[in-house]
């Protein structure tokens, strides 16, 4: 895999990103370096964690890498918590970004979930054909 942004979770972690970044632009000017970066930071993460995957030289490093991406995802449904606690996110806020998060999330743990059926498939196919010789 080498263009991630053929992947449908990369093109919604893109969206996640943007929403963020419009969610924490009324966020109060104190929290401009504190929880709103983080959020943006951790939004970030997970698309750029899926397009350092990809760009690696093998299913195994990209199936590592999508686990950063989900701890990422997780970070950030903490994160809108503490924002939502604080006042600076509405519940109708709140509840859309998580439900994306949960969104990307699946689609991540599916396509690790293909990524280590690929892996395993091929460690299978290396030992019988390394019988055979």
């Amino acid at each position: 895999m080498n263009d991630p942004s053929k992947l449908r979770v990369w093109q919604k972690s893109l969206e996640l990103a943007d929403q963020v970044y419009s969610a924490t632009e009324r966020f109060p000017s104190r929290e401009v370096f504190g929880l709103a970066s983080q959020m943006q930071r951790a939004a970030v993460s997970i698309g750029s964690n899926i397009s350092e995957g990809a760009g690696r030289n093998s299913r195994k490093e990209f199936y590592q890498f999508i686990g950063y991406a989900n701890g990422s995802a997780n970070e950030l449904r903490f994160q809108i918590e503490v924002g939502h606690r604080r006042n600076y996110l509405s519940e109708e806020e709140r509840n859309s970004l998580v439900n994306e998060i949960d969104h990307i999330l699946r689609m991540n743990y599916k396509l690790q979930s293909n990524l280590r059926n690929s892996i395993e498939r091929n460690k299978q196919d290396l030992t019988s054909n390394s019988r055979k010789t």
